[in-house]
């Protein structure tokens, strides 16, 4: 990937950075999730799973899918759609919203899990 030098402010910013945070953040939902990071993290004791808690736990990860699906929705038409990525600005603006929706998402979990373990 080439730096991007069309900014009004000067800076120079490669897509790749906000690109890889947001697949970081996925793998960190995805392991959370799917890879069952979070139900051990919230209900695991002495290597042992608290069955109740973690289907307490369930609905957080049912509620944190349609903001992780869109955030994936919006990283692929930012970089499919020509007309967003050679504009650095709509570029910028469209990989942050999704990176806020990852967060959203793993804020889900966090809360869901909390509300589970207590």
């Amino acid at each position: 990937m080439q730096v991007i030098s069309e900014r009004p402010n000067g800076w120079r910013i490669s897509p790749a950075l906000p690109t890889i945070a947001n697949a970081l953040l996925a793998v960190l939902w995805g392991f959370s999730t799917l890879g069952g990071w979070g139900e051990a993290a919230f209900c695991g004791e002495a290597g042992r799973l608290d069955t109740v808690c973690a289907a307490a736990f369930e609905p957080a990860v049912a509620l944190s899918v349609p903001p992780a699906l869109l955030a994936i929705a919006v990283v692929m038409i930012s970089w499919s759609l020509p007309g967003v990525r050679h504009r650095p600005q709509r570029l910028d603006a469209l990989l942050t919203v999704a990176a806020a929706l990852w967060v959203l998402a793993e804020g889900i979990l966090f809360v869901g899990g909390y509300l589970a373990k207590s």
